[in-house]
């Protein structure tokens, strides 16, 4: 029986992690540290990072290479097949590591339930004939990092917020009837489809971390600043996460 923790880490300040998230780790009998290559070497050391800072028992750190998502084909093809892979990779790590079954820990950045997979992933675990408890530990998202770092509200005054990611925004450009959106997972700069009247933005990269870049200001005039400093910082790091919020202006209050 594997008693699985899904653990939110935040957006890699070690700060940013709940006790919950902290006793988890320390409970946990193995946790797995994926590697994304050296691109992203940041990331590993993050992880590492938070590791050292907050275990203080016995629990083993595995390290292992994430498979590499095939680009060819449709999206939604190449993701499901990745995620087989990565389902394939966390069992051969966990019949090697924990034959016996135990506690396993996967950190998670940001909040386990926003855009990432590894709930669908560890799903497929299940489906394979895996005997399988998961819990999740909620952690502080790149979203409440980032209103945070600006020092604004996320929603307007009873209004809704509608969160979507770069690729919906570039192939169907703003959502129809939405004032606020939050737009993740943006692989360039998909707000540059918009016709930029009207529009504010915040946006932030590497939220949390010590490198934390910020902008905001009239879509018009920030979004080619961002744009040129978002080229910058992925030429500096070799990869970037980023995330921004945009607003429509309103003559009801916000």
């Amino acid at each position: 029986m594997i008693d699985l923790h899904l653990i939110g880490i935040g957006t890699g300040n070690p700060d940013h992690l709940t006790a919950q998230a902290v006793a988890a780790m320390n409970h946990a009998d193995l946790i797995l540290l994926p590697r994304k290559g050296s691109a992203k070497s940041d990331l590993i050391d993050l992880r590492r990072d938070i590791c050292a800072r907050v275990l203080t028992g016995p629990t083993r750190i595995v390290e292992f290479d994430l498979p590499v998502r095939d680009a060819s084909g449709t999206y939604l093809g190449a993701v499901n097949s990745w995620h087989d892979a990565i389902a394939d990779a966390w069992n051969a790590q966990v019949t090697e590591h924990l034959p016996d079954g135990g506690k396993l820990a996967l950190l998670v950045w940001g909040d386990p339930s926003l855009y990432d997979s590894t709930l669908r992933i560890a799903g497929r675990l299940k489906r394979w004939g895996m005997e399988i408890a998961v819990r999740v530990v909620p952690g502080i998202t790149s979203i409440q990092a980032l209103t945070a770092a600006h020092a604004i509200p996320l929603n307007p005054l009873a209004g809704p917020v509608t969160i979507t990611t770069g690729r919906m925004l570039r192939e169907h450009g703003w959502p129809k009837g939405a004032h606020t959106i939050v737009v993740m997972l943006d692989g360039g700069c998909a707000f540059e489809v918009l016709e930029p009247q009207g529009i504010t933005i915040w946006w932030g990269a590497y939220l949390g971390m010590a490198h934390e870049a910020l902008e905001r200001g009239a879509l018009a005039d920030a979004g080619p600043r961002i744009a040129t400093r978002r080229a910058d910082l992925r030429a500096r790091h070799g990869w970037i996460m980023d995330v921004y919020l945009m607003r429509k202006e309103q003559t009801d209050g916000a």
